[in-house]
Order: structure tokens, then C-alpha cells, then sequence
């Protein structure tokens, strides 16, 4: 029987994507777990996967195409023989229903931005699986809620009930929950007040579409400005001491080979902010109505700018890990950011940010809180600057940095002692080879 291909939920904030390109084409043979097509989500393109098998008999949506709403019928899989006309019709559903995203083992914090856990085949009362899996099941009288799912995400696939009907006849099934009653008609909305007007822009000008990514950075970024009440604290650190560290561990690293490395700036940053937030585990927190959630690891997102925005994969565990784990890992990730080609569980969660701009020269800044996070360091240039030093002037290399936190899970004593215990850690660098 037909089955449409619905477009994917592919990350916890998409509602819409573009279909970049399609990897099959209408009448080739489909296998559950074969790659598909590319989709252009709000993070990054990702590959999609088969979870059925069968034939390509029609692509609905073309290669190309922007703004396809999740869960709109982009593809038909047909059997041999069969027409792709045959297919059913699209049923709305949740937008959440079938994300191919896993997240990370860590507590998920309630709230948009944090990735959702992996979710067993059945999701509170909502049973996943593949329309052709449903329908097999229904035949057969078999009770999908007994069924362990084999494919993305717990979800149940042709292959589980095969597995299924070969064990022989499973238990009674439980009976079909009753239709819900009708709810009462509600009464009509409120016609939406009217969007304000384009400004006329009358000069020449260039109108360059915003991409996925950036409408979701703009609304993100505005409501973490307008609901998330900000505070900064801002330190001036003098770097010569970790310089020095730089340099004369990147002077025994090998040239080559699986053991070299080349520090930078930013993964000795990383690595005393993660020393700093294991100190201080308040700090890397998220609020909800009802708890602070404190993460019991240390995960640092770390920006990375990328030609539609920006990115934040994942360093996790940093506090854990060497100087040149970190360094590769990090040289690894920012590399894969940029083509595209980081996987969900790299760049989502997360319980605290860096964002660097030191290599722009930028000598100060204050960056936006990353939610649901309640804190990121904005880390600036090194430059040379007068510093008086047993009351004589001298000369050192000196950053400043700035601590963005949600007022809410930090209060301002709390702010300032977490970022002069990273200023001691950088100062006094050698505490980090330990």
C-alpha cells in the first residue's frame, strides 16, 4: 500500500525547512535506513533516512524548495505495482511527533532550546511507528504498545512486526481507546491585530531573503533579551602567563600524527571555564517555574560563525577532558559547523556558552544568554596595555571579559565570584594541567 513521506521534525525548534536535495529518484528502491534527501533545518542540513521500504514512486516536493511546513507530505513510497496515486491523504500531527534527534544522556531542561531525550517507542499515550508498520499491526491484531521499535528514535517499522508475527500469537490486544467526545465549540477568536507596514524604502537597495537559520536566531534572540532578565560583570584578565603555557605546549606536541596538537587562546578559555563552572555548579543551571536545574556535567557550547549565522557546537564533559582533547575535538567540530555536517546531539543542549571574538581585535563586548542556559563568556582581544604592578607601571597582555547571566539563577555576588575564580584559573594557568 502507498505510503506518504511526511517532511521530518529534525531539531526541537524547527516547524519548517528546505528540502535541499533529494539522494533518490522516483523509481528507484527504497531500504529502510538508506539516506533520502538533504533538508536545511534551522541548525544545520541534515541527511534523512529512510524508515520504510519500497519504492520512490513520486517526490511530491522538488529539490530546492524552501519553507515546507513540518509533517507535509514531501514524497510517496509505493510497492512494486502499485501507484503512487494510491497513497493516503496527510494527517496533521504534532510537529514533535517523529524528530530524528537524540539528545544528550544529561537532565533536558524544560524549555524550548534544550533538546528533548530520546523517547521510547511509545510517547505518553502515542505509539510511534511507520504508517505501513500501523497498518500490518491492525491486520494482524497486534498491539503496537508490545512492540520495541528498531528504528530512528524508538519509532516501530515493518522489520519490528515481521519479528513480531514470527514469534507466533502475542497476547490479547489491548482494546482500542474510545473516541473522544467531541469537544464543544469554541468561540470565535479575536481577529488578530494587523502586522505593522513594511517601512517604504524608496533608495536603492538590495533585499536579501532571511534564511531558516536566521528568522530562528532573530526570535530567539529577541525573546531571550525580552524574558530573560541579563546582568554583566566584566573582568580585565592578563593573559601573559597562559601565552606562555601556549607556547610551550604546542613546542612538545609532534608535527604529525595521531598525538599532535596546536593550542589556541580560545581551547585554554574553554577548558578554566569549565574548571570554573565545576566549582561553581549553580552557575551552570537553567531556571524553570519550578526548580533551578544544576547539570551534573560540564557541556560548553562554543559559537562558531558560520555563513547563515551562527552555531554552537558542544564540547562536553570539558571539565574532564586535556588541554589537547579539547583543542582537537573543538578544531573537529567548528570544521564539521561550517559544512553543515554536525549531527543533532553536537550543537543542542549544552549548560553554558563562550563566545570569542578576540581574533576580530574586538577589545569589549557583552553577548546575548543563550537559552535555556544562565550563562556565556564573552571573551575579547589580548592587547598590550598599561597595568600598574606594585604601584609602578608596566606593561601586560590583558583580555577582557564579560559575564552574561540570568538574573534569575545568578545573583550578582554569586557573578562575581565566578568570573574572579576564572580570572585566578587563567592568571595562574599551570592549575589547569592538573
Amino acid at each position: 500500500m502507498a505510503t506518504n513521506i511526511l517532511m521530518p521534525a529534525l531539531s526541537p525548534t524547527m516547524t519548517e525547512g528546505t528540502l535541499a536535495r533529494w539522494l533518490k529518484k522516483e523509481g528507484e528502491q527504497v531500504k529502510a535506513g538508506d539516506i533520502i534527501a538533504e533538508i536545511e533545518t534551522d541548525k544545520a542540513t541534515m541527511e534523512v533516512e529512510a524508515v520504510d521500504e519500497g519504492i520512490l514512486g513520486k517526490i511530491v516536493v522538488a529539490g530546492g524548495t524552501a519553507g515546507v511546513k513540518v509533517n507535509d507530505v514531501i514524497a510517496v513510497l509505493v510497492e512494486a505495482g502499485e501507484s503512487a496515486d494510491a497513497a493516503p491523504a496527510a494527517k496533521p500531527a504534532p510537529a514533535a511527533a517523529t524528530p530524528k534527534t537524540e539528545a544528550p544522556p544529561a537532565t533536558p531542561a524544560p524549555a524550548p532550546a534544550a533538546a528533548p531525550a530520546a523517547a521510547p517507542a511509545a510517547s505518553g499515550s502515542r505509539v510511534i511507528a511507520s504508517p505501513l508498520a500501523r497498518r500490518m499491526a491492525e491486520q494482524a491484531g497486534l498491539d503496537l504498545a508490545g512492540i520495541a521499535g528498531s528504528g530512528p528514535n524508538g519509532r516501530i517499522v515493518k522489520a519490528d512486526v515481521d519479528a513480531a508475527l514470527a514469534k507466533g500469537p502475542a497476547a490479547k490486544p489491548a482494546p482500542a481507546a474510545a473516541a473522544p467526545a467531541p469537544a464543544p465549540a469554541a468561540a470565535p477568536a479575536a481577529a488578530p491585530a494587523p502586522k505593522p507596514a513594511a517601512p517604504a524604502i524608496t533608495t536603492p537597495h538590495t533585499a536579501v531573503p532571511n534564511s531558516t537559520m536566521r528568522k530562528v536566531i532573530a526570535r530567539r534572540l529577541s525573546e531571550s533579551k525580552q524574558t530573560v532578565p541579563h546582568f554583566y560583570v566584566s573582568m580585565d584578565i592578563e593573559i601573559d602567563a597562559l601565552l606562555k603555557l601556549r607556547s610551550q605546549l604546542n613546542a612538545t606536541s609532534p608535527k604529525d600524527g595521531p598525538g599532535a596538537f596546536k593550542l589556541s587562546v580560545n581551547d585554554l578559555v574553554i577548558k578554566a571555564a569549565a574548571v570554573t563552572l565545576r566549582r561553581f555548579p549553580n552557575v551552570n543551571a537553567t531556571w524553570t517555574d519550578d526548580a533551578i536545574i544544576q547539570y551534573h556535567d560540564v557541556d560548553i557550547s562554543v559559537a562558531v560563525s558560520i555563513p547563515d549565522g551562527l552555531i554552537t557546537p558542544i564540547v562536553r564533559k570539558a571539565d574532564q577532558k586535556g588541554l589537547a582533547a579539547i583543542s582537537n575535538e573543538m578544531k573537529d567540530l567548528a570544521a564539521r559547523a561550517k559544512s553543515g555536517k554536525l549531527k543533532p546531539e553536537e550543537f543542542q543542549g549544552g549548560g553554558f556558552s563562550i563566545s570569542n571574538m578576540g581574533m576580530y581585535g574586538v577589545r569589549d563586548f557583552a553577548a546575548i544568554i543563550n537559552p535555556p542556559q544562565a550563562g556565556i563568556l564573552a571573551v575579547s582581544a589580548g592587547e598590550q596595555r598599561p597595568v600598574v604592578k606594585n604601584g609602578a607601571l608596566a606593561i601586560a597582555t590583558v583580555m577582557t571579559c564579560t559575564l552574561s547571566v540570568d538574573h534569575r539563577v545568578v545573583d550578582g555576588a554569586l557573578a562575581a565570584e565566578w568570573i574572579q575564580a576564572f580570572k585566578k584559573i587563567v592568571e595562574e594557568p599551570l592549575s589547569l594541567m592538573l
